[in-house]
């Protein structure tokens, strides 16, 4: 066996790097390729039930029997269940566009496909989520949950100085990358919780933080250290935007959001860009999260405002009080009466 190893050409560890990376992208390649021609399949045939739902007035049944001819005459292919093709027949109504079917939609798998059916009947909307994941590469479990959250209605909301105090082109993207309010759902706190707390939290669950802050932000450092003056200050939670090229600072709130916390975030921002921001970085940006905001005074805060700062609302799941906790059943005791309910059912 070394033998053999030794008598190896010098480059073909080198050669078989290649030729592994290029098989593994012709099978994704394929993935997709076999992808689209079922999404072009599935909207070929959602097209002919709709149309004979319109034109000659089928019914459920008839689609009951169409499933089942189908499986006979395909068994090893799978999808062709009644409520597949009442999926095929709404996707088929819902992207009524070949144009669009080929150059998007037939791009995201099935499933995918079905959660928006559900989840999202406004056209525009739709096509807003269609492209974000074509975007983000979101997996349908991620799909449904920035669905639920309402991700179309929060991104790029933060009340915001960029279009002031950046160029154009950074300050379009700057906004985009902010959300109001965040979701911080999977993260409990009590109500007199400090920020301390909160900042620990964020960090326990960072896969969970980074994906609400979105594509591109890459997590530098909590509590991150900057000397100035010979004093030491602590930025809660510092972030690189790759696509910014810049270095994004947030700072966290208990509180509803006070003129001052704009002036200690412009000190943390100068320090942040003079000790290390590079020549080829971007100006740096500040992101204040807080509970709650009065628009017009976080507007007025940031009209003569020099750096680039954003404002924006976070929501968590807040802990019931022990008073009214001790009075709410447990998930255990509450499992016991639904086994207790079935059982009871299945004798009757």
């Amino acid at each position: 066996m070394t033998s053999d190893l030794q008598a190896l050409p010098a480059d073909y560890s080198e050669l078989l790097v290649r030729l592994k990376a290029r098989i593994r992208s012709s099978q994704l390649r394929a993935t997709v390729a076999v992808n689209s021609e079922l999404i072009e399949l599935y909207w070929s045939i959602g097209q002919e039930l709709s149309s004979r739902f319109q034109s000659e007035g089928w019914g459920g049944k008839i689609v009951e029997r169409l499933a089942q001819d189908l499986r006979s005459e395909f068994p090893g292919m799978e999808g062709f269940s009644p409520r597949n093709l009442r999926y095929m027949r709404s996707f088929a109504e819902a992207w009524p566009s070949p144009a669009i079917l080929q150059q998007l939609v037939a791009k995201l798998p099935w499933g995918h496909q079905t959660v928006l059916l559900d989840k999202v009947k406004d056209p525009a909307t739709r096509e807003w989520y269609l492209r974000a994941n074509l975007e983000h590469g979101w997996s349908r479990a991620i799909l449904t949950h920035q669905i639920e959250s309402g991700l179309h209605s929060r991104q790029g909301n933060a009340l915001t100085n960029f279009q002031r105090t950046l160029p154009e082109l950074q300050s379009e993207l700057a906004q985009k990358i902010t959300k109001d309010p965040y979701i911080f759902d999977f993260l409990t706190l009590r109500e007199a919780a400090h920020e301390r707390e909160l900042e620990q939290g964020l960090l326990h669950h960072l896969r969970d933080l980074l994906l609400e802050l979105g594509k591109g932000f890459a997590f530098v450092g909590s509590q991150y250290h900057l000397e100035v003056g010979g004093q030491d200050f602590f930025v809660d939670l510092l972030f690189y935007h790759v696509q910014l090229r810049c270095w994004v600072v947030i700072d966290l709130k208990m509180d509803d959001f006070q003129p001052e916390f704009a002036g200690k975030m412009n000190f943390y921002l100068s320090a942040v860009d003079d000790t290390l921001r590079h020549p080829g970085d971007a100006q740096s940006i500040g992101l204040i999260l807080c509970q709650g905001k009065n628009q017009t005074i976080v507007e007025y805060t940031l009209r003569d405002t020099a750096k680039p700062i954003g404002v924006a609302e976070y929501r968590v799941t807040r802990q019931l009080p022990d008073e009214i906790k001790e009075k709410v059943p447990s998930i255990e005791a509450l499992e016991e009466v639904v086994a207790k309910l079935r059982a009871e059912n299945e004798e009757d």
